[in-house]
């Protein structure tokens, strides 16, 4: 191999930096579905020329985060209502597939003990009625139960998809009434990785996640009368 194939390790990280940074301020509604990212901008933001940039960006078109429209520039995506049902089943079988990998591999008690802090955070934020920090604990949770798979293609598959289930919910943080519900079906579906059966937990995440996309299109209606 010639060394003119071996890309710089400094661009590389940069690019993978300013991606990173991109991912997170999309999850976290900084960069709202629709907004135009200005290159200029963002370059002297984040002190780096347009090359890595650029390079950042086309990941992200590429993760299907971010969209280009020929001759007016890129944009982050604007997602559905049949986006949000296909983010949820993808998730669905992307989460699932985790949990049997969990369940059949021996990691029950690994996974229960590295969830705890996570649902600990997201009862203590219900309980002063923090939404937003419910909604973070919640997508915590769902990253470390995919993680704990310790499989890395279903890793990369869940980042994407759960910075599009941020896009779902936009302003709404979260889709329950109460958030203490939230934070208690996150409890009862650790407690079930621990000692239910296979059976039982793959069907209180499959209902949880099915749940999730109910109450999403009740709230479109509701927006939308």
């Amino acid at each position: 191999m010639a060394l003119t194939d071996l890309e710089p390790v400094s661009r590389q990280s940069t690019a993978e930096f300013i991606a990173d940074r991109l991912r997170v301020a999309i999850m976290k509604g900084a960069l709202e579905p629709g907004a135009q990212l200005g290159e200029a901008e963002l370059a002297a933001h984040f002190q780096v020329s347009r090359g890595p940039l650029r390079e950042a960006m086309q990941r992200l078109v590429s993760e299907g985060i971010l969209h280009s429209i020929r001759h007016r520039g890129i944009f982050v995506t604007e997602l559905t209502l049949d986006d949000v049902v296909d983010v949820y089943r993808s998730r669905s079988v992307i989460e699932r597939g985790a949990l049997e990998m969990i369940l059949d591999d021996g990691r029950r008690e690994a996974t229960y003990l590295a969830l705890e802090p996570t649902v600990l955070v997201m009862q203590a934020a219900a309980e002063r009625g923090d939404a937003a920090a419910v909604s973070d604990a919640d997508q915590q949770f769902h990253q470390i139960l995919v993680e704990s798979s310790e499989s890395p293609r279903l890793i990369r598959a869940a980042r994407t998809l759960l910075i599009e289930t941020r896009m779902c919910l936009g302003a709404l943080q979260t889709t329950y009434d109460d958030i203490r519900e939230q934070a208690q079906e996150h409890a009862t579906l650790r407690e079930a990785i621990r000692s239910g059966t296979a059976g039982e937990v793959q069907k209180l995440l499959a209902e949880h996640l099915d749940d999730a996309v109910q109450r999403l299109r009740a709230d479109q209606k509701t927006l939308s009368s």
